[in-house]
Formats: C-alpha cells, structure tokens, sequence
C-alpha cells in the first residue's frame, strides 16, 4: 500500500486557496492513503470566536465535499483536519473521506493551548477498516498521551494517519517511541511557516513498526512524498519467541492504588 502527506503553508481564512493547495499537491502523489496538517481548510491560528463562526464547517460542508470529489477521483483515502460546527458547538475535527463516498470525522481529544478557548474537545478514539487495512486517527497533541495511540493500537490500528499543526519540537522523535511500542505504521502531516506570529516545525514523517523513519521531511519546504508499506506488519507485535507486546500485557497491574 502506498501512504503518503502533503505538507505545506497554509494562508489563514482563504478556504479557497488552502483546499485547492491540497489538492494540487495531493495530484502529483501516486499513493492510496495521503495525509493532509490539522485545520488545513482554515489555517491555525483563531483569534476570536467570531473567525471560528465565520470560517467553520459542518461535516457536509464545501470543503468536505471538494475532498470528496477528488477522493473519488484519485482513488485514493484521505485524511485532513478542518474547523467542524456542529450545531452550536466547535471541534478541532479530522475527516477521512474515501473514493468510495464514505465521510469519518474525528473530534480531537486533547486540545493544545488556546485550542481551548475556542473548541469543545472530542470524547472517543475510534478505528475503522478499508481496503482491509484498519485505520486509527489522532489529532496533533494526541501525540503527547500515550493513551491515544495505545488505545488504537489496541483496537487493532495498524495505520494511525495524524494530521498536526505542530509547534513543539519533540513529536517527531516521540512517534519513533508509539510505533516502537504499538507496532504501528503512522503519517505525521505537518504545516510549515509562520502564521500570526506562531512558528511550526514542519518535518512531516511516515513511521513504520519497529520505530523505523521511513521518511522525514524538511522542515521549511512544502512537499509531498509516498511510501511503499505493508500492513501486515503491524499485525506483527511479537520480539522475539517469549515477548508478545500486547499478549504480555497485565492490566491488572496497572491500576492506580
């Protein structure tokens, strides 16, 4: 299976340009699954619940149905984070649309900063299954709970895509940890720039089992780039005769006294 991202600078508020950006660079790409950053529809940084208002979409929205289209002309899954309203209520949201005309939305549970101010945080964690690949979805600062691809993983993730905005510079380094204890493929999309005074990292990654960096970006260009994976590796969680990672789990132990 070919899995790849598109990293590039959002323009904060142009709708128009940032989806049609996506789709330009996504064009180039040949790959079934691709990765686009967290609120690439919109850009980042809100200053106001008003911008929030003005610039968000329900899960149906323009910007969704675009993606869709050309999902479905690509043939290819994607993945993408954009400001959702639902009803009255705001989400840090992540849609997977699929060429087959299927839309997921993921709400992001751990909310970043002044994230908070303006979003209602997500409740669940969730996997699905295409192409018989299962899928799982974190959001930026999931990256930080270990929980968060602990819990996919055991929900039988085998690829965790992972649009991000991010701005601290240890999740690169840390996805090597998740995929060397879940056994998990991930793509980490991240946006490069500078905008409204917020500096982000760039150095979008693809990880494979085992903690191995099949590819990391630049942190300053905009790029787009595909890798050739296998899933089934991440079915794989033994290390050697005696240690299962999942089988040698004890629960039980765990629990806080």
């Amino acid at each position: 299976m070919k899995v790849g991202y598109v990293q590039f600078r959002p323009k904060f508020g142009d709708k128009e340009y940032n989806v049609s950006k996506m789709i330009d660079m996504a064009s180039t790409l040949d790959a079934e699954v691709i990765v686009f950053p967290e609120l690439a529809n919109t850009g980042y940084v809100f200053k106001s619940k008003e911008e929030i208002v003005t610039l968000a979409e329900p899960y149906d929205g323009p910007s969704i149905k675009r993606m869709q289209e050309f999902s479905k002309r690509k043939g290819a899954l994607l993945a993408f984070g954009f400001a959702e309203r639902f009803g009255d209520v705001f989400y840090n949201s992540a849609a997977v649309v699929t060429p087959e005309g299927e839309v997921k939305i993921y709400r992001k549970v751990h909310l970043f900063n002044e994230e908070k101010l303006y979003f209602n945080r997500g409740d669940k964690f969730f996997t699905f299954t295409w192409h018989d690949t299962v899928f799982g979805v974190m959001i930026c600062f999931d990256w930080i709970f270990p929980e968060a691809m602990r819990s996919l993983a055991l929900m039988g993730a085998q690829i965790v895509l992972h649009p991000a905005n991010l701005v601290l510079p240890y999740c690169q380094d840390a996805m090597v940890t998740r995929c060397i204890e879940n056994r998990v493929f991930e793509i980490t999309a991240n946006r490069i720039g500078v905008e409204r005074g917020l500096k982000f990292t760039g150095a979008s990654q693809i990880t494979a089992p085992g903690g191995i960096v099949l590819h990391r970006a630049t942190k300053t260009k905009e790029e787009a780039l595909a890798v050739d994976i296998d899933p089934g590796l991440a079915l794989q969680k033994s290390i050697n005769s005696y240690n299962d990672l999942f089988k040698d789990r004890l629960p039980s132990a765990y629990k806080l006294s």
